[in-house]
């Protein structure tokens, strides 16, 4: 997925109240306000002082005009950080097949509704199968590991739960992890943050839940993803 324009260098000063950033624009010195696209905690990609890039808006009636897109890790790697962007990068890697083992499904849907309460990522399909998906987002690492949560996350519980649910009524369920950073050789449940939904992965994968792990590449021009990594449970 490549970004309306290349992404702009700058120099992060703070987050705080998780949606927002001060970041120094390196070609300017201006200081700006940027959106922040992720509710997570960010550990290893918050840190004052570390660089990043931002995209701009082409938007004008936007309020805020900077987006912040990526941060560079203290091993020099580039994390992407902006949520909204993952699911585009799913939708991405089915279109062109980048993932083997969703070429056999013909369609794609998004916010798949399988109950009153609750929606999924997607939906892919064929005339004999329904396989539902659900996305996560992966920024953290201890490299060479990709991990997940960095937070507590009881909606993720629930997603996990849900899939088990579906698995048992004969569909096809998967949960696909997309980590946005190229450091990493290999995935694992972050079991000292999130014990629970450490266990609940293991008991999904177990009940025949699908489960995925997929680094991206990055650069200041795009970011897709790009290598199935192995996952470790």
């Amino acid at each position: 997925m490549r970004f309306e324009t290349p992404l702009l260098d700058g120099i992060l000063i703070k987050r705080y109240k998780r949606f927002l950033a001060d970041i120094k624009l390196a070609e300017s010195g201006e200081i700006i306000l940027a959106h922040v696209a992720n509710s997570g905690s960010m550990i290893g990609v918050k840190d004052p002082g570390s660089p990043c890039r931002l995209s701009l808006a082409s938007n004008p009636n936007r309020k805020l005009k900077y987006s912040l897109e990526m941060v560079k890790a203290q091993d020099g790697s580039w994390v992407g950080i902006n949520t909204s962007l993952t699911n585009k990068l799913v939708a991405e890697a089915f279109c062109v097949g980048r993932v083997a083992s969703w070429r056999k499904f013909e369609t794609l849907d998004s916010e798949v509704k399988i109950n009153s309460k609750s929606r999924l990522d997607f939906l892919m399909s064929r005339a004999d199968s329904r396989h539902y998906v659900e996305v996560k987002n992966v920024s953290m690492a201890q490299p060479p590991w990709a991990v997940f949560p960095d937070a507590v996350t009881e909606r993720g519980q629930k997603h996990l739960k849900e899939l088990m649910l579906l698995s048992k009524k004969g569909h096809g369920s998967e949960i696909f992890f997309v980590i946005q950073r190229e450091d990493c050789d290999k995935f694992k449940p972050c079991d000292e943050i999130d014990p629970e939904y450490g266990k609940l992965l293991r008991a999904a994968v177990k009940s025949g839940v699908h489960v995925q792990a997929w680094s991206c590449r990055l650069s200041a021009d795009e970011i897709s993803i790009h290598r199935e990594i192995p996952v470790k449970l």
